[in-house]
């Protein structure tokens, strides 16, 4: 075993550091202790042996008695008779171990020794400082009274209110309040001297980082001057601020100092700083009658200064490193734990030139819906770590929403290293409980330039271009591959969604109404969405549909749409009466949960009976949730509406699904029925779907009835309500009134 080996194992026992450190410290920390003289006896303006024996406590716990006990008895009480030396080192055990027990059952014991934590004031100075300091004058006070310390025989009979009392209980107070932390930096830095590079560290990351060197040199030198003023033996020739005013105009250099240095700084600064105050407290404060009160309010000025200046330090460096967290914290994705979108976007602006690789797993997405959101968040994380290999170290790993991830690069021979980086990932292995996954990982890249204005346009129209990489099994260059029409494409649809979204709020959308005929005379109207642009022209809904689709708005425009119809229904039941509207639904409001009750909802209030409405859901588009979808449809039924299955033959539409839908009505494509006059083949499909609707017990509805041939031919199949320009075309909803009111006049 190595000597500092065991220097570490022995040195925290009672016959080593715990029973030397007090013999060496006291002589030296008596030097700091400041007495003046009151009315021919001596008061104290700052004692700091009891601060270093509570420190002593803190530090070493039980195994510092025995050497407090022996520094006690060779460097205060050696010449003292032996009762009255005993009662003196009880004077100081006494409150040092009720202080030191008050403070551990008060605190948890990760911060026991924590000095400038701000929620541990109130404890530090209850127990440290108030708690130790008052115990032990009152102890001393009532030891002089029973003659338990005979050279102390003077203070008998004092009144605990007296001047005397007063200043002697504050330079127990500040010599508490400011010796412990200084005691302890001490009694650590013997224990273990390389403690001094953590707090050198410590002291830096509490500077506030704003500070230049302008500004510190100003500082130290107001501190320099105000002390040089305050130290100046007095003479004839002396001025104001060779008084204790001198000693209020250190305060605001002091607050300076702590709101810029902090904590640390300030307790190593100001600790010194009010001692060498106090001990030539003399040279500013000279004796004149009124002395005594002045000794009081100068110690009381001690007192006070130390807890702003402490305080206002503790303050300040909380506040900045929570400031400083919260800027680590907004760079810093809490749920995956890696830089985010806001990083990579200062990480370009710091950098000339980067090149930006776009990393696309869209299994990820089907994985995440099987094994979980945690599957998602590791995989991120352990791919992240496992290309960290190949990166230098000013470059990163940036977490992106869903299943995407980017990475930036410096611009020193990217190629090759796109093709490390390729050739890293594809030696990638996932695994999640046991199971060894490795889903395809489509790379685009393209270099950039700082400062990047449109990172989100950029990042999409790399997303494209790495769609482009699993399929072509290497990395893709968006530079190669058409950028400026990819980027004019998604300006577009951006441009697209900004109309809708204002369209919604300022009700440009228009509703028209096609008349749907029934064979058996009974007919109702679908309900047509146009949007009107800036220029009064009307934009069809395979412009903005598919648009409000890909960025979420479709459920909007489908209750928009909803309470509309309702409105009218309800403003014309005189004009219109029996009035049925069928509205179009879109998949994601079909497998919104909420969307029947909104239904439910908007016909109360309305007061619309639900046979009224017919609700039809396209078959063009994916469903994402189908079992949802059916069960929406199934409120909507047994609310009393129809449910309608629109462009059946396209799309997302079977026989299989026909097989599995309940719905009442089917809306066979006009691609079907345009042609059963001219195509035999289109004429037999048509037919076996009605064929199907009829065992479904479902009414068939022809779309692209254009001509009374198609007509006919509808009929013929058993076809039940009839829809196209061949009934009828699409006219404005309010149009419908009129209509109405000119069929009456003419009847």
């Amino acid at each position: 075993m190595s000597l500092y080996t065991r220097y570490k194992k022995y040195r925290d026992k009672w016959w080593a550091l715990p029973l030397f450190i007090p013999v060496l410290l006291l002589p030296v920390i008596n030097i700091a202790n400041t007495f003046a003289s009151l009315d021919g006896r001596d008061v104290a303006l700052y004692y700091l042996p009891l601060a270093l024996m509570l420190s002593l406590m803190l530090f070493f716990g039980w195994a510092a008695l025995p050497g407090m006990i022996i520094a006690l008895w060779l460097h205060i009480t050696r010449h003292m008779p032996p009762l009255e030396s005993v009662g003196v080192i009880f004077n100081f055990l006494i409150p040092i171990i009720l202080s030191w027990g008050g403070y551990r059952a008060c605190v948890p014991r990760r911060y026991m020794v924590s000095h400038g934590t701000v929620r541990l004031m109130a404890q530090r100075v209850f127990w440290q400082m108030f708690f130790p300091a008052t115990l032990f004058l009152v102890l001393f006070q009532f030891s002089v009274y029973l003659g338990l310390q005979t050279s102390r025989l003077e203070m008998e009979g004092v009144s605990p209110l007296s001047l005397r009392t007063i200043i002697n209980y504050q330079a127990l107070l500040v010599g508490c309040f400011t010796g412990v932390p200084l005691c302890y930096l001490l009694i650590r830095l013997i224990r273990h001297p390389r403690h001094i590079r953590s707090y050198v560290s410590q002291l830096r990351r509490q500077i506030d980082p704003k500070i230049r060197w302008p500004e510190g040199i100003v500082w130290w030198v107001a501190l320099i001057a105000l002390l040089l003023m305050l130290l100046r033996p007095m003479s004839d020739n002396s001025s104001i601020f060779s008084t204790n005013y001198t000693l209020s105009l250190l305060l605001p250099v002091m607050l300076w100092g702590s709101m810029r240095f902090g904590y640390r700084f300030m307790s190593l600064i100001w600790t010194p700083v009010l001692i060498v105050a106090i001990h030539f407290h003399y040279r500013y404060l000279p004796v004149y009658p009124g002395y005594s009160n002045q000794l009081a309010i100068t110690s009381s000025s001690y007192l006070v200064f130390s807890f702003i200046v402490v305080y206002m330090a503790m303050l300040s460096t909380r506040q900045r490193l929570i400031h400083q967290r919260a800027r680590r914290m907004a760079y810093l994705d809490p749920v995956v734990h890696m830089p985010n979108l806001r990083a990579l976007s200062r990480a370009l602006t710091t950098t000339p030139w980067s090149v930006l690789c776009f990393l696309r797993v869209p299994e990820l997405e089907v994985l995440g819906r099987h094994y979980g959101v945690m599957m998602r968040i590791q995989y991120k994380q352990k791919i992240a770590e496992w290309l960290k290999d190949v990166l230098l170290a000013d470059e990163d790993v940036y977490q992106l929403s869903g299943h995407d991830v980017v990475v930036r690069l410096n611009t020193e021979g990217y190629q090759r290293r796109i093709d490390e980086l390729d050739a890293r990932v594809k030696q990638f292995r996932f695994n999640w409980d046991g199971i060894p996954l490795q889903p395809p990982v489509g790379i685009s890249y393209c270099y950039v330039r700082s400062p990047v204005t449109h990172l989100s346009l950029l990042l999409g129209e790399l997303s494209t271009i790495a769609d482009l990489s699993l399929s072509t099994s290497h990395p893709e260059s968006l530079q190669r591959r058409g950028a400026m029409h990819l980027q004019q494409g998604l300006k577009d649809k951006v441009a697209m969604m900004n109309q809708i979204q204002q369209a919604l709020e300022r009700n440009l959308f228009r509703l028209f109404a096609q008349p749907i005929v029934g064979v058996r005379g009974d007919s109702y109207y679908e309900i047509l969405l146009r949007m009107e642009n800036a220029d009064g022209q009307y934009i069809g809904p395979d412009a903005f549909l598919p648009v409000a689709q890909e960025f979420g708005l479709s459920s909007r425009i489908d209750l928009w749409v909803l309470e509309k119809a309702l409105d009218f229904i309800n403003r014309n039941r005189v004009a219109l009466p029996g009035l049925r509207f069928s509205l179009n639904i879109t998949p994601s409001t079909a497998c919104g949960a909420g969307f029947p009750d909104a239904v439910i909802n908007l016909l109360g209030k309305y007061a619309i009976e639900p046979w009224q409405l017919i609700f039809e859901l396209t078959e063009r588009q994916p469903v994402p949730h189908p079992e949802q979808a059916r069960q929406t449809m199934r409120y909507l039924q047994q609310m009393g509406c129809r449910v309608a299955i629109d462009d059946f033959g396209t799309g997302y539409a079977s026989y299989t699904r026909l097989k599995d839908v309940d719905a009442d009505m089917l809306k066979i494509d006009g691609s079907f029925i345009r042609n059963i006059v001219s195509s035999s083949l289109d004429y037999q499909i048509v037919a076996s779907i009605c064929q199907l609707a009829r065992m479904k017990k479902m009414l068939v509805v022809a779309e692209f009835v254009e001509n009374d041939e198609i007509r006919d031919a509808a009929i013929s199949l058993g076809i039940d309500y009839l829809q196209g320009y061949g009934i009828g075309k699409p006219d404005r909803l309010e149009d419908l009134v009129a209509s109405a009111q000119e069929q009456a006049e003419v009847a």
